[in-house]
């Protein structure tokens, strides 16, 4: 038994043996109520036929003691009938008995005059106390008592001994024979409390025992109940679940069948008999062999001896003479025991998604091709802004040049010849008097040296000319060695791609005045797709480019960095420009999505599918509007071979598109 429990039933215990204590109790205040009633009318009847002949002799007549025996019989009774009556099993009420009860006692035996034989009524009296069960009430009565032969013993002895003298001590021995009862009562009563206690303990443990009996069978009770329920919803649900599966199979557009152990149709939906042209009650119950036109069925006896599942595609011909491609799945069926007892197979009808793969297989190429062509135009697109850059160069030195011809001090040559010409008659005449030929060497050094100057500023011009037409050329041939190759994988130098994307852009950067910082660490060879990788890059550093014109600083920086990563090679582009908010970071690389002006939205989602194409992948990131922004594109050091759906394109139709 637990501590609690223990607890319990002591307290349950003392509690029950403290509510039957006090029934005793109570039911002996009535007990005694009735008993001084009956005490009272029996001293009147003792009054009246014992006080006269004891007191007056043989005569009888009403003596003074009947009136004691009314009135003083009626006031030692009528307290304790009244505290019986409003306070029953009170601690008062029964001392108050006790007290009454020995009174009346005393009052016998003064009506009869100390006649020996009415001294038991004391000895009676303290066993009908006992009771109670209190040895306190018995103590009240023995002091009682004792109290009464004593003061009556020493001045009345003949109401209490029935003698006119007797010996001092004598009430000593009534005491002693009211005290040899009272240790047999209290005995009893001993015997009686711990009879009564144990008692209660056992109720107060029978009691604990019912409510854990009446717990348990609660318990058991809503257990049983729950699992009751439990077992009726899960009938319910099988029985729902089964004529919903029978409902779903039946109205689903697919043949579904099952058979058992024998190869017989167990079950078959519409779809089936439709795709068999057969009725239910043609396949149920009947191998394949068994019905014309099936013949046997292999998957069924590989599927009973634990094969693996089936899945193929067949071609059934239909009534109207079409044929239609159906996806088959042919699964074991399988007990409780995991033991096979049948088979089932599932017909899905995929002609439409056949088609519509082939009509997707040609839109695809189509994609592709125009993919193609749109990075090209990408390309080409930068190819023909950085001409058109350096020809404003080459314009503004053919503008220098022109102007410097036309201000060239070359003429003043001519005018020196014809001013010698005037005096070729007589030239030693002309050195020697003219004032003009003494101005001649002077002249002729400042001359020099100016056509010296112009000289040198138009050869300048020139070089810078030479230089912008080799310029145009490079990136002519540049863009035409990468449309020869598209398609095809090459092993590449990581940074040489980036410089190509540099060189094909720098003269936007210079007119731009942006900086190209390089960070290129050692990296392994690539083996990519020139053109995609151009063309991501080529994108990436227009886009810087504008974000750094849009961020509106004058320090405007872009850094290129190149790392190696555990399989890939790292390309990463920063810029310090605009930047890109928060809001805009999921939906940059979506077709269409553009925030310039004359932006297009498809350079991006361009450069993301073709990184993803060539095995890579394209990220952004940025800290928000006016802290730059970083593109990284990633590319695998070793290409996976793919079939690629599309075809490559020959060196001869690339430079046809070109």
């Amino acid at each position: 038994m637990s501590e609690t429990a223990a607890q319990f039933n002591s307290e349950r215990a003392n509690q029950i043996f403290v509510e039957r204590e006090t029934n005793v109790h109570k039911r002996t205040d009535r007990l005694f109520a009735r008993l001084m009633v009956l005490q009272w009318l029996g001293g009147i009847a003792a009054a009246l036929l014992i006080s006269p002949r004891t007191w007056v002799g043989e005569q009888s007549q009403v003596h003074v003691h009947v009136w004691m025996a009314i009135f003083l019989g009626g006031i030692i009774a009528g307290f304790p009938v009244f505290l019986a009556w409003r306070t029953p099993g009170h601690p008062v009420t029964r001392q108050v008995i006790a007290i009454a009860q020995m009174l009346f006692s005393a009052l016998l035996i003064d009506v009869t005059g100390g006649r020996i034989e009415t001294h038991f009524h004391v000895f009676g009296s303290l066993a009908f106390l006992a009771f109670y069960r209190d040895r306190k009430v018995l103590l009240s009565a023995t002091v009682v008592v004792a109290l009464d032969h004593f003061f009556r013993g020493m001045f009345w002895p003949q109401s209490v001994f029935g003698v006119a003298a007797t010996g001092s001590w004598r009430w000593l021995e009534h005491a002693g024979w009211v005290l040899f009862e009272d240790a047999f009562l209290l005995v009893s009563i001993r015997q009686g409390l711990v009879e009564a206690r144990n008692l209660a303990a056992q109720q107060a443990a029978l009691e604990l025992t019912n409510v854990r009996i009446e717990q348990r069978v609660k318990e058991r009770t809503a257990e049983l109940t729950s699992e009751i329920c439990v077992r009726e919803q899960a009938e319910h649900a099988l029985l729902d679940a089964k004529q919903l599966y029978h409902s779903l199979v039946e109205e689903l557009p697919i043949c579904v069948y099952r058979k058992d152990a024998a190869g017989r149709f167990v079950f078959v939906n519409s779809q089936f008999c439709k795709l068999e042209s057969r009725s239910e009650s043609q396949l149920l119950n009947r191998t394949a062999a068994e019905i014309p036109g099936l013949g046997e069925d292999p998957h069924h006896v590989d599927l009973m001896q634990g094969g693996a599942p089936i899945e193929l595609e067949e071609f059934f011909s239909q009534a109207d003479g079409e044929t239609r491609c159906f996806q088959v799945v042919r699964l074991p069926v399988l007990d409780g025991n995991e033991q096979v007892v049948g088979s089932q197979g599932v017909y899905f009808d995929i002609t439409s998604r056949k088609e519509t793969e082939e009509k997707l297989n040609q839109l695809h190429i189509q994609l592709v091709d125009a993919s193609r062509k749109a990075g090209m135009a990408e390309v080409a697109t930068s190819v023909l802004h950085n001409v058109g850059n350096v020809l404003n160069s080459v314009n503004v030195s053919g503008a220098i040049i022109a102007e410097k011809i036309k201000s060239s001090r070359v003429t003043n040559v001519s005018r020196l010849a014809e001013l010698i010409n005037s005096q070729r008659s007589d030239l030693p005449k002309f050195f020697a008097n003219d004032s003009r030929a003494a101005k001649l060497p002077d002249y002729l050094a400042a001359l020099a040296q100016n056509l010296e100057l112009e000289r040198a500023g138009i050869v300048k011009e020139i070089d810078s000319l030479v230089g912008n037409i080799e310029h145009i050329k490079e990136i002519v041939t540049m863009q035409q060695s990468y449309g020869k190759s598209i398609g095809v994988l090459e092993r590449l130098r990581a940074a040489d791609l980036v410089e190509d994307a540099i060189r094909m852009n720098d003269a936007a950067m210079t007119r731009h005045q942006v900086e190209i910082v390089r960070d290129f660490a050692k990296v392994p060879p690539i083996t990519t797709d020139k053109h995609k990788v151009l063309q991501i890059l080529v994108n990436l550093l227009r886009n810087a480019k504008y974000a750094c014109d849009d961020g509106g600083g004058d320090d405007k920086q872009i850094n290129l960095r190149i790392t190696k990563g555990e399989d890939f090679v790292r390309i990463v582009v920063s810029d310090n420009g605009i930047g890109i908010p928060e809001e805009n970071l999921t939906r940059i690389f979506n077709h269409g999505f553009t925030t310039r002006k004359d932006g297009h939205g498809f350079g991006l989602h361009s450069g993301a599918l073709a990184a993803r194409e060539i095995g890579g992948r394209l990220s952004a990131s940025s800290e928000g509007r006016g802290k730059g922004a970083t593109f990284t594109l990633e590319l695998p050091v070793k290409h996976e071979e793919r079939e690629h759906e599309h075809q490559c394109f020959t060196k001869q139709s690339a430079n046809t598109d070109n």
